[in-house]
């Protein structure tokens, strides 16, 4: 059940690459990091006020909301942040190839903090899933302009800083879910917590009427609208579900094959080539996903 929830999340964050890349195009990307928290808050508060018969998880101890509040600003606010402007230093492709590594810090930081332990044949099946999601999305792409010494530098540590982000909030979210706690309540706490400290932020630096004129150009809503969906709401809460039900370092393997699952996706939407390298590395990465599977 965990191993699927996390392969669901890699198809709902595929789905939202597109909603919110099409939706940056418009606005910018500072204002969709802003507005798509928003909208999924209150998509969630809505979901949960349903499901659950509360807008929020009252009966959550402090404990949690320490845990999952945290886990939700440094992977919603922090970690997408630094995603965001690695995407304007380096470009999608290469940060998507330092966002493969996030398997390997979230497995170590599970076995160090939360003394989660993986079998030979489990670290193989990761090994061999970053391998052939790194083999598609390092394809070097006809008319790819270079990018200066300081910008690849900056986009590297950027790339890196959201890699820790995502992999620090896995494991907080991890250890905020203990005990069989609503994955819902889970990612509703993480999403309003993640929204409150961007927004807080956002006052400060005087960019709060800048982000709210983002509501005015309607296909860009329209864009954040479905890409909340998929995404914050729909994608995270079963990312929780899967590092509740199994090992961090397994569930973000899983969730790392997003790049693979684009390929179709840029075909349908922008008419993208697929190449026989891409093929090849799905292939790759599906083999260890298998291995996941049958040996997890």
């Amino acid at each position: 059940m965990g191993e699927i929830a996390a392969l669901i999340t890699a198809v709902c964050w595929s789905f939202t690459s597109i909603f919110f890349n099409n939706a940056s195009r418009l606005i910018g990307s500072v204002r969709v990091n802003r507005l798509r928290l928003l909208v999924a808050s209150a998509i969630l508060v809505v979901s949960h006020w349903i499901v659950l018969g509360s807008p929020i998880p009252v009966g959550a101890s402090n404990e949690r909301w320490l845990w999952l509040g945290l886990s939700g600003i440094i992977g919603l606010a922090l970690g997408d942040a630094f995603l965001f402007q690695a995407y304007v230093f380096i470009g999608a492709r290469l940060t998507t190839v330092i966002m493969a590594l996030d398997p390997v810090f979230s497995a170590l930081i599970a076995w160090l903090w939360l003394g989660e332990k993986l079998s030979l044949i489990e670290i193989a099946g990761i090994v061999i899933t970053i391998f052939g999601v790194g083999w598609v999305v390092m394809e070097q792409r006809n008319g790819q302009g270079r990018h200066s010494r300081k910008d690849q530098i900056l986009g590297i540590l950027c790339g890196i800083g959201s890699v820790l982000g995502q992999a620090v909030g896995f494991v907080l979210s991890k250890k905020g879910l203990e005990g069989n706690f609503s994955p819902l309540s889970g990612v509703l706490i993480r999403i309003l917590v993640a929204t409150f400290v961007m927004w807080v932020l956002a006052m400060f630096s005087g960019k709060i009427k800048d982000t709210w004129d983002g509501f005015k150009d309607r296909t860009a809503m329209k864009n954040i609208l479905a890409g909340s969906i998929v995404g914050p709401s729909l994608g995270v809460w079963l990312s929780m579900v899967a590092v509740q039900l199994i090992p961090v370092g397994i569930a973000s393997t899983l969730m790392a094959t997003r790049p693979v699952m684009l390929l179709p996706l840029s075909k349908i939407f922008y008419n993208e080539k697929i190449s026989l390298r891409a093929i090849i590395g799905t292939i790759i990465a599906l083999f260890g996903v298998t291995l996941i599977f049958l040996f997890g």
